[in-house]
């Protein structure tokens, strides 16, 4: 049974699928589990929001953040063009790169990734409180604890500050791991190495801004973090 939308009755732990999201091309590679979204976006905190701008199509980098099935984009571009066309889709995609897979035939070279799209129509947050709260969660999701550390904005900063809420109910999830798939083929015969590079990010040591007092140590949410991996 559908809904006047289209959509099809979710289970409350899936993503109801669309025309946007169902998965035609791997599809097991793909997912449409909340959770399996979830962990994609908390892994992360850098997305791409592509949006209509002056009749063009531009895919905008942005940071980002979630609460509860709220996505929060800072992004004054879209807010631009969302004031052309209040009602318009946008796509937002987050993706993390795990590896290159190295086969023995470049055909079947490929990436070991994880990635989620997400449509939708945004919406401009006004109302100072939520405005507070989503700022909170794009801070937190990129620098745990830094929003308790450092000064909130003031109410002139949240004027200038244009800040975008799309709700997590059409999204789709696809997931590519493990080592090329030309082991045991014609190819297997050629001696050649194969395998996956992994790609790794991980954050470095803090660098003090060059004005900064030689007694001013970083704060241990951010000092705990050099060494460790995004994602």
């Amino acid at each position: 049974m559908s809904t006047a939308s289209g959509q099809i009755p979710a289970a409350p732990d899936e993503l109801a699928p669309t025309e946007r999201t169902r998965l035609r091309r791997m599809r097991h590679k793909g997912s449409h589990r909340r959770a399996d979204l979830e962990a994609v976006l908390a892994a992360g905190f850098l997305c791409h929001l592509g949006v209509t701008v002056d009749g063009t199509p531009m895919v905008v980098p942005t940071v980002y953040g979630t609460e509860g099935d709220r996505l929060y984009l800072h992004g004054s571009v879209a807010s631009r063009s969302l004031v052309q066309a209040p009602d318009a889709t946008v796509c937002v995609t987050v993706t993390h790169v795990d590896g290159l897979v190295l086969a023995r035939s470049v055909f079947e070279h490929g990436v070991n990734y994880r990635c989620a799209m997400i449509y939708g129509v945004p919406r401009q947050v006004t109302d100072p409180e939520e405005k507070l709260r989503g700022l909170r969660a794009l801070t937190e999701q990129s620098a745990p604890g830094q929003w308790e550390y450092a000064r909130r904005p003031s109410r002139k900063e949240l004027a200038a500050t244009s800040l975008l809420a799309l709700d997590l109910t059409e999204a789709s999830v696809k997931i590519a791991s493990g080592p090329p798939d030309d082991g045991e083929g014609p190819d297997a015969e050629l001696g050649l190495w194969a395998g996956v590079l992994p790609v790794v990010t991980t954050f470095g040591t803090p660098i003090p801004d060059p004005v900064l007092p030689a007694d001013v140590e970083p704060p241990a949410h951010i000092a705990d973090r050099a060494g460790s991996h995004l994602g």
